[in-house]
């Protein structure tokens, strides 16, 4: 299945994070197998690093805007994604090795679950007033506009909406939108804008502990079937097709 949510901004991408209760931190040698075990399934993930803070992260080395996988693992998470995905398919093949293996090389629990995170990134590259542009497209008929764009409103520095909704009863299931700006207050006052993307995101959540016991893989999989829903029937038309409109509408 071709990615066809690429076609809808700049740049569209995929990350997931498996949150852990307790800190946990394997010794050196079972996490270098497990990354040398997901180097041998994906073979370009070649580039091994340590951050300043101790996580230890394995990705491919390629230009910025071309498709790119990476992993990082830290005392209390695993993340993992995939930039430019030239084929949806290739992020659940990702998550299948990434997720199975981990419990084994690891020595994850389930008791030590706490909750995965799916995430759909869409970035429309605007070089202008992020948080206007925002204000302008989606708060225009909304009760905030006479805050935001009334007559005292000079400019507007801060119009980032982040929505959640519960897919359950139990809320352990649960749905994030949000939209992420990135102008400064330094470039509004100057007037010169720097180039960068506006992101929206929308992260799907599964919770432990509230229902029968799931792995990480199957877990993964049901959030990124839910993710293909929402963002098809709901994040692109209501978000990201109006602010791509607007966009090109200042261009």
């Amino acid at each position: 299945m071709n990615n066809h949510l690429g076609a809808v901004c700049d740049e569209f991408y995929v990350n997931s994070r498996l949150h852990l209760k307790i800190e946990v931190m394997p010794e050196p040698e079972p996490v270098l197998r497990f990354l040398e075990r997901i180097s041998k399934s994906f073979p370009t993930m070649r580039k091994l690093r340590q951050r300043e803070d101790g996580g230890v992260v394995l990705e491919e080395s390629v230009h910025p805007r071309s498709p790119r996988r990476w992993l990082r693992l830290d005392p209390t998470s695993l993340r993992f994604g995939y930039y430019a995905i030239p084929d949806m398919a290739e992020i659940r093949t990702m998550a299948d090795v990434i997720l199975e293996h981990a419990p084994y090389y690891l020595n994850f629990s389930e008791l030590n679950y706490d909750h995965l995170d799916v995430t759909y990134g869409f970035d429309l590259d605007f070089r202008g007033n992020h948080d206007q542009l925002l204000a302008e497209t989606f708060w225009t008929d909304h009760p905030f506009a006479g805050l935001l764009l009334g007559e005292e409103a000079v400019h507007v520095i801060e119009s980032q909406p982040y929505l959640g909704i519960a897919l359950t009863q139990e809320c352990d299931l649960q749905a994030y939108a949000e939209i992420r700006s990135r102008s400064s207050t330094y470039e509004v006052r100057a007037g010169d804008f720097d180039p960068g993307p506006i992101s929206v995101y929308l992260t799907v959540r599964q919770y432990w502990g509230f229902e029968e016991p799931t792995s990480p893989v199957d877990t993964h999989r049901k959030l990124v079937e839910i993710a293909d829903d929402l963002a098809g029937g709901r994040v692109v038309p209501i978000l990201v097709n109006p602010l791509a409109q607007a966009i090109a509408g200042r261009r």
